[in-house]
């Protein structure tokens, strides 16, 4: 009985998997197809579930569906039936489901206050919408309050409450003063998460008695003011200092729920003098990076984006030089329910079998129900075809009537999805949707492919057959493709003709037909040759082409791939390219390109040109100047003017300018008048009214112009009205509410009469306006004030002089002033075509809202993260321009595997509009770059060591390297390539069995899931023999840190005296590393001015070796100490210290006054004379290592140590010696402050000391007994 349960289970099990397997029909996305196809409603657009609406304006709540035929809508609200009839103020727009609550006309918003919900129907199913929460946005006045004011110690914290009345939405708190200037805010001041301003410690400057807080509601454009608030400091001397205390939170611990993909803020504010610096870590992790952002001064922390992963304890720890404070925050992040598979529409045909599959995940794990058409699954009408699984519906030998519309809901405490998902059974005969008789044309020897663009219900089988009566087409030399395109790879000349595609399935069939021409393809037969020509030669290239009689050739020629310069010189024939009287500039390649509708082939020749042979040579010059200029028949608009011509100079006269100078006007200045051909030596000049003409005659040849000849007499002309009105005459507005009016004034001979002046006329277009004048002086420029923004007018502007006015002007259109754009594009869209390029859409703006000329659309975008590096990088905002009134553009240059961000905002004259909400959107991957080093290190008889780097730029998520390496012989062969695949975590790999002393070359690459990268290669040998070459290395570095210095020591082997260098930085900085020399070949080196309480990464590194460096271990220097700062003369334990050694000098001094007096002798400075003090010596500088004290004449410092053995010799080595020296190895320890704690103990080389040495620390007490 068992066996067959489990038989029975195995066969469910292997059911349900077949269903999975089968796919759903696809449906071509032809328009005139989609209108003839039945379909279940579709929601296509909704108002967000949680939808706060301004009560001052009509409520719209929006329910947009689609289906065939179109469906109908209801609604539901509290979970009754909306019956919008009998609500005067409600309507529904037509042909949709939207809503409009008319609350301009005397509704009240807090009575539509509830739970909507719409349903779309029509006879395949219904399908509804998410529950919309209506509720009107509320903006309460600040409850009235008597407030005291605040009188504060200096140096004391202090808060300021604001306690905001509660809004929907919350509003947004700042602090300003009575001036309406926000209130500087620092590391001491600072506005905390819930509105209230917190500081530190207050200083006397902070006295003031307008601290007011104000509220901004955002939704009614509101803000409330609280009653200002005093503040008060009086001083007290001096001002005690006070380690941190913290504001907020209070206590030891407290804890917090964040929601999944919201953003986690937490903050800690706390008091203290000087002011508390705040540092956030997260206890047993690390702060998510990329995703870490810190505010207000370090007081609030920022996650982004978080996830479960980021639950923990977060410690904030406040410091300043007195002590530290901390806090702990337990985050627990749960999560609303979110699609792992959403449900998926699905077209099946009678007698299939489908399933529709609905599985979310949250925090807690959410509850799937299903409804059908709306109604709960379990209430509905029954579907023999249908079986709930779960989170699986599963149907089999569905029927037309098992079309209907799924809900699937997925719910926890802390939200819901709802899903529409429809099954569409259809049953529909074959329609092939290519037009009947469409014609191919391919070139001979390249593909052709034909398209049958077909559908039906069940999927119809497609066949091909050539000819009318042909037999159906098989074999290799067809591809058949799944969208019914016949493919022929190699099409020749018998491929031409009639080819007919047949779909079928058990409704009927239908068959179209389509023509293929195989087409000759274009060659050229006699292709152009390299020239070389002499300078002012002719050239021809050839270009003789064959191609298929039925198509049109097209030959265009090319000068270094760019077009033939605009020069007669060139000349194109049918067949070829002439260049007459050649220059240097002529030199270059040419390029023959012929181009048909199917093909095109091009042919290229070089030109070269050389110098022609000498001649000859003729001295040729520029012409004298002409002379005897005589002006004859005088009139009152011409005037005759005859010369004659100076010397030729080997270089005939070509022509002639003339040239004049107004007098009146412009003295000293001549202009261009006209100009004669050589042979002529007289001319008829045309004169302006006005002017004091004074002519002058050039003479021109190929070599160049004569100097200009001697003027000729003066001849002023009479006034006359002007001739003319200004040119270019502009009306373009500089502001939004005026027209700017422009125009180039008449140069002073057109004025044709003294006092011009000029008439500005204007009016409205399109109004029914009368012209508005004013007269200006001779200036260029009038401003219209006043008008509306951006509006059309009609301008013009007439001459005037004291004698009359010029001919009627024409009249211009001009603009008043733009404004900035009203509206942002909406409906902006993303489409990533791959990994380094996307298309962006975007719907265009209606043309009032421009206020000005469309000048186009601006995309800003920039990078947000890379999701596979996780570093925090410099936003750079990236710009791209679309000109005109375009709805997409392109934006390249993008990096794989990285997330980015853009707006699009409209740009016109004056600027550029509001931008659309940011749309983010994510590169796939790419490959990555090369390996940023291989290393080949450690050679022996049959193995070498690989050591690399990861790719700079991995653009995806490295899944592993590939090493390629082979053998290579005496004479450069290269042997038999293997190759090894390596996982993306190693960096190492020691490669063995390898043959001695033999030459390997190794390729090196990184790989994605997209494919590999670009490789590097590196060459190695593998040694002779078995003697092992002595590698240099370095381990076991070891720290020993303090507050502000650290030693560092290693072990080292390899060749004797290396020099070592010490580099270090502080951990996790991307500055360059710092470098320190050590002296001789120590081992040890200690790190000076170092920061307290910092984390530093170090290594050691040999001279010499390059590339050679230790690993790199990170130690924590110790924290500052406020223990540190105690002034020791103010100590008990000092004062009575230096109490009893003042008493013993003072009895030394009346022993020694005594027995002086008796006539004895005082031995000590016999001793001190005898015996020269090796201990008076200064510090030594140079390496960092104590020397000895000197007497207190010399104001030396005390030496930090013991006193010098007794044998009164100073050995170099125990000069320099460090705190390691001291210690044993690196394990001695340190106190909080800094100091020491181990004994003084020599290194085993090094000679014992004697006498009387000390086992302490070095500390006050100590210096001063040495002193005595």
């Amino acid at each position: 009985m068992m066996k067959k349960k489990s038989v029975s289970a195995r066969k469910a099990s292997l059911v349900l998997f077949l269903c999975q397997m089968i796919s759903a029909l696809d449906v071509p996305l032809d328009s005139k197809l989609l209108e003839e196809l039945s379909q279940p409603p579709t929601i296509t657009q909704q108002s967000p579930k949680d939808y706060i609406v301004d009560p001052r304006e009509n409520i719209v709540i929006q329910c947009e569906a689609k289906g065939k035929p179109p469906p109908s809508f209801s609604w539901t609200r509290n979970g009754t039936h909306f019956d919008i009839d009998k609500d005067a103020q409600v309507t529904m727009k037509p042909n949709s489901g939207t809503l409009v609550i008319n609350i301009m006309n005397g509704g009240k918003a807090e009575a539509y206050e509830g739970v909507y919900q719409c349903t779309a129907r029509n006879e395949r199913g219904a399908a509804i919408s998410n529950n919309i929460v209506i509720r009107p946005s509320r903006s309460p006045l600040w409850t009235k309050e008597k407030l005291e004011p605040n009188h504060v110690r200096e140096g004391d914290s202090l808060v300021l409450h604001c306690r905001p009345p509660v809004g929907l939405p919350p509003p947004i708190i700042f602090w300003m003063d009575n001036a309406f200037q926000r209130l500087p805010q620092s590391e001491r001041v600072s506005q905390g998460l819930n509105g209230d301003l917190y500081f530190s410690n207050v200083q006397p400057e902070d006295t003031r008695e307008d601290y007011i807080c104000y509220a901004r509601f955002n939704h009614t454009q509101t803000i409330q003011q609280k009653q200002p608030i005093s503040v008060k400091v009086f001083s007290t001397k001096p001002v005690t200092e006070r380690q941190p205390v913290l504001l907020t939170p209070t206590g030891s611990t407290s804890t917090k729920v964040e929601l999944r993909g919201n953003v986690l803020l937490l903050e800690c504010i706390a008091a203290g003098l000087p002011t508390p610096v705040i540092r956030w870590i997260k206890e047993g992790g690390e702060l998510p990076a990329n995703r870490t952002f810190f505010e207000n001064f370090k007081k609030t922390l920022k996650i982004i984006d978080v996830s479960e992963a980021d639950s923990g304890n977060y410690k904030c720890i406040a410091r300043n030089r007195l002590g530290s404070a901390h806090h702990v925050i337990s985050v627990t992040v749960k999560a609303a329910p979110y699609w792992i598979t959403a449900p998926r529409n699905l077209v099946l045909s009678p007698g299939e079998d489908g399933t529709l599959i609905c599985r979310a995940n949250g925090n807690p794990k959410p509850n799937i129900s299903w409804l059908a058409n709306g109604v709960p699954i379990a209430i509905a009408p029954e579907d023999p075809s249908r079986k709930v699984d779960g989170d699986t519906i599963i149907f089999s030998h569905v029927q037309e009537r098992s079309s209907s519309v799924y809900q699937c809901n997925a719910s926890n405490e802390y939200g819901y999805l709802l899903a529409n998902a429809f099954v569409n059974v259809l049953a529909e005969p074959p329609r092939i949707l290519t037009p009947a008789n469409k014609l191919y044309q391919v070139i001979a020897d390249s593909p052709a492919l034909l398209d049958c663009a077909y559908f039906g219900s069940p999927k119809p089988e497609i066949e091909w057959f050539k000819g009318v009566k042909g037999s159906i087409l098989r074999g290799n030399e067809y591809v058949f493709h799944d969208n019914g395109t016949l493919e022929i790879p190699v099409a020749q000349k018998d491929s031409t003709g009639t080819y007919t595609c047949v779909a079928r399935n058990e409704l009927g069939k239908i068959q179209n037909e389509v023509h293929l021409e195989v087409k000759d393809p274009t060659m050229i037969i006699k292709q152009p040759e390299y020239k070389v020509i002499q300078r002012y030669g002719q050239v021809s290239f050839e270009c003789v082409i064959k191609h298929d009689s039925t198509l049109l050739p097209t030959i265009i020629w090319l000068k270094d791939n760019d077009e033939l310069p605009d020069d007669e010189r060139f000349l194109v024939g049918k067949d070829n390219l002439t260049i007459m009287n050649v220059t240097d500039k002529d030199d270059g390649t040419y390029t023959c390109i012929v181009n048909t509708t199917l093909d095109s082939v091009s042919a290229s020749a070089v030109l070269t040109v050389v110098a022609a042979p000498p001649t000859p040579a003729i001295i040729y010059a520029r012409p004298n100047p002409p002379f005897d200029l005589e002006l004859t028949g005088q009139l009152e608009r011409s005037v005759e003017l005859s010369w004659i011509p100076g010397d030729e100079n080997n270089s005939p006269i070509t022509n002639f300018v003339i040239e004049y100078e107004d007098g009146l006007h412009e003295p000293g200045v001549w202009h261009y008048q006209t100009e004669v051909p050589g042979t002529q030596t007289t001319v008829q000049l045309k004169l302006s009214p006005y002017v004091n003409y004074s002519f002058r005659v050039i003479a021109v040849n190929e070599i160049g112009r004569s100097q200009p000849s001697e003027p000729s007499e003066q001849y002023l002309t009479k006034s006359a009205n002007p001739d003319e009105n200004p040119s270019n005459v502009q009306g373009i507005g500089s502001e939004p509410d005026n027209l700017v009016i422009t125009w180039e004034s008449l140069k002073g001979f057109q004025s044709n009469g003294p006092g011009l002046q000029y008439k500005v006329s204007w009016r409205q277009k399109d109004v029914d306006d009368e012209w508005t004048s004013v007269i200006v002086a001779n200036v260029s420029k009038y401003i219209v004030s006043g008008t509306p923004t951006f509006v059309p007018y009609e301008i013009k502007v007439q001459a005037l002089n004291d004698l009359g006015y010029a001919p009627e002007p024409s009249e211009v259109i001009g603009h008043s002033g733009e404004d900035l754009p009203m509206v942002a594009p909406g409906n902006v869209q993303v489409h990533v075509i791959n990994s380094t390029l996307a298309k962006v859409h975007w719907d265009t703006v209606p043309l009032k809202t421009v206020r000005g000329h469309l000048q186009g659309y601006k995309v800003y975008y920039w990078k947000v993260q890379s999701l596979s590096i996780r570093s925090r990088r410099h936003v750079e905002k990236k710009i791209l321009t679309f000109r005109g009134n375009k709805t997409f553009g392109m934006l390249p240059g993008l990096e794989p595997y990285s997330s980015y961000k853009l707006n699009v905002r409209v740009v016109n004259g004056k600027g550029e509009g509001p931008a659309s909400p940011d749309k983010v959107f994510k590169t796939p991957e790419g490959v990555p770059s090369s390996p940023s080093f291989l290393r080949i290190t450690n050679p022996t008889l049959d193995s070498l060591t690989l050591e690399w780097g990861s790719p700079t730029h991995p653009n995806g998520v490295l899944t592993s390297y590939i090493l390629k390496f082979q053998p290579i012989n005496n004479t450069h062969e290269l042997g038999p390539l293997v190759e090894i695949r390596i996982p993306a975590n190693e960096s190492s790999l020691i490669l063995k069995n390898l043959n001695y002393s033999t030459r390997y070359k190794f390729y090196f690459n990184a790989q994605t899931s997209v494919g590999s990268g670009s490789q590097i290669t590196e060459e190695a040998i593998t040694i002779m023999d078995e003697v092992q070459p002595l590698y240099p290395r370095i381990r076991n570095v070891t720290t020993a840190a303090a507050e502000t210095y650290a030693n560092i020591s290693w072990e080292y082997e390899g060749p004797d005296h290396a020099n070592f260098y010490v580099e270090y930085g502080v951990a996790g900085s991307k500055e360059d590393w710092k470098k320190e020399i050590v002296n001789g070949s120590r081992s040890f080196f200690v790190l000076k001015g170092l920061t307290p309480g910092t984390a530093y990464k170090v290594r050691v590194g040999a001279e010499g070796l390059s590339g050679f460096r230790s690993s790199e271990d990170v130690f924590e220097t110790g924290p500052a100490m406020a223990s540190r700062q105690v002034d020791i003369a103010t100590q008990g334990w000092f004062i009575g210290l230096m109490c009893a050694v003042a008493l013993l000098i003072l009895i030394l001094l009346i022993v020694c006054f005594i027995r002086r007096n008796k006539g004895g002798k005082y031995p000590v400075k016999e001793k001190e004379d005898a015996h020269a003090d090796p201990e008076i010596q200064p510090m030594k500088e140079d390496d960092g290592t104590f020397g000895e004290y000197s007497d207190a004449e010399d104001h030396k410092p005390l030496k930090k140590g013991s006193r010098t053995p007794s044998d009164r010799t100073v050995k170099k080595e125990d000069s320099d010696d460090s705190l390691v020296d001291y210690g044993e190895g690196v394990n001695g320890q340190f106190n909080e402050d800094g100091s020491f704690i181990g004994q003084y103990s020599g290194k085993k080389e090094k000679e014992p000391a004697e006498g009387n040495e000390s086992s302490e620390a070095p500390s006050p007490v100590n210096a001063m007994n040495s002193f005595v």
